[in-house]
């Protein structure tokens, strides 16, 4: 009787641990499906990164933001001297910009001044001005100590 339970045991044992390896390899299996995937998805996007970073593409979104190459660089030396002959860039051919740039805005009748002119990052926000020092200072409740 002590035989017949030990071999029991033993069988149920040997069941358990088999079934617990054939539910790692499926596992295993399913994790590598998964990093073959990942792999793809990498590659597929490493792909485009490289399309997308080729000289003519960038040269391309370049021309469509409305950007013109600058030209020969001038460059300036440690005692002041300028080595190149500095030019403006040249728009040729003309660039096409849209009219539903979010960077550009309307122009104002007449030339518009230096200082109304929006910097190249400015995207046409306006923040208020801070309030003055002297009103934040003795509105603080530690001020008055």
């Amino acid at each position: 009787m002590l035989v017949v339970a030990l071999l029991s045991a033993g069988l149920l044992g040997l069941l358990m641990l088999n079934t617990a390896l054939n539910e790692g390899s499926f596992t295993l299996s399913r994790l590598k499906k998964q990093t073959t995937e990942a792999t793809d998805q990498q590659q597929s996007l490493q792909q485009e990164i490289a399309a997308q970073s080729a000289p003519d593409a960038l040269e391309q979104r370049a021309r469509e933001l409305g950007m013109v190459p600058g030209g020969d660089p001038v460059f300036l030396g440690a005692d002041g001297s300028v080595t190149g002959k500095a030019k403006a860039a040249e728009d040729n051919p003309p660039v096409p910009r849209s009219s539903t740039d979010p960077w550009q805005r309307p122009a104002a009748s007449g030339s518009p001044s230096p200082a109304a002119s929006p910097s190249p990052g400015d995207p046409g926000i306006e923040l208020a001005p801070a309030p003055p020092l002297a009103a934040t200072a003795t509105a603080s409740p530690g001020a008055q100590r």
